[in-house]
């Protein structure tokens, strides 16, 4: 009896000291594995190492590698930087990069913003902007060709020669418009904005106010001073006379 517990006991202790090797090459091995190891890292990681960086990174951070001469390190970001967009998987959120030709995008085949020398276009990074359409030097995009817009004609102005309305019969009357859209630089050119055209008009004198020299009650005279013209008159047998007169002065 006694001879079975000692048997029983060196079995166990045997199994017990196995248990303890396996366990000791596993950590072993781990450490190889990963060496330099941290939980307690610095700047988001949840995981980190000595020479590599950030080897995981805490939860809603984008985990990127950043280059360094020839070196690559792990960092973790709240947002992916330009040139990168985001992606999130059930275990990490990871920084793409973007196409070659796209400066910052949304997802891999969706630019949001194009490279020097490139125009965007529905996501794509263009060298040529499809027909149709132009290229933008301000904004670098292919947008829609805007043409030139007018208002509608205003009225007819009424009819003068030299600034007045008075003292003529032949003058010119102008009519305006206004540009409510300017073009783009493939657009059509934009209209004239005003005209003017001949006009006929029956003849009225121009009436003028002067000073005069006083009428003994302290006002002014008031004189009204008249343009010239000229009358034709029609004598018999085809022989015409003009007659030029002046009214001076009236009260």
């Amino acid at each position: 009896m006694q001879l079975r517990l000692i048997s029983w006991f060196f079995i166990t202790l045997n199994f017990m000291e196995y248990i303890g090797s396996q366990h000791a090459s596993r950590v072993r091995r781990q450490g190889r594995m990963h060496p330099n190891v941290s939980q307690g890292c610095q700047g988001g990681c949840a995981t980190c190492s000595d020479y590599n960086g950030c080897l995981s990174c805490k939860p809603r951070l984008f985990f990127v590698l950043e280059r360094i001469g020839m070196k690559q390190i792990g960092v973790c970001l709240s947002s992916c930087p330009s040139g990168y967009y985001g992606t999130r998987y059930p275990d990490i959120n990871k920084c793409a990069k973007c196409k070659a030709d796209c400066d910052t995008c949304f997802t891999r085949n969706f630019c949001t913003k194009c490279k020097s020398g490139f125009y965007l276009y529905s996501g794509k990074c263009l060298e040529k902007c499809p027909d149709g359409l132009e290229a933008n030097n301000h904004t670098m995009e292919c947008t829609s060709i805007v043409h030139c817009e007018a208002s509608e004609w205003s009225p007819w102005s009424p009819c003068t020669k030299k600034g007045k309305t008075c003292g003529f019969k032949r003058g010119n009357e102008v009519r305006v418009r206004e540009i409510v859209q300017h073009p783009s630089a493939r657009g059509n050119p934009c209209p004239a904005t005003s005209e003017s055209r001949k006009c006929i008009v029956q003849r009225k004198r121009c009436q003028k106010e002067g000073k005069g020299t006083g009428n003994g009650t302290g006002k002014a005279d008031s004189t009204h001073f008249y343009c010239k013209e000229v009358i034709t008159r029609q004598l018999g047998q085809g022989l015409s006379i003009s007659l030029a007169y002046e009214l001076t002065s009236v009260a």
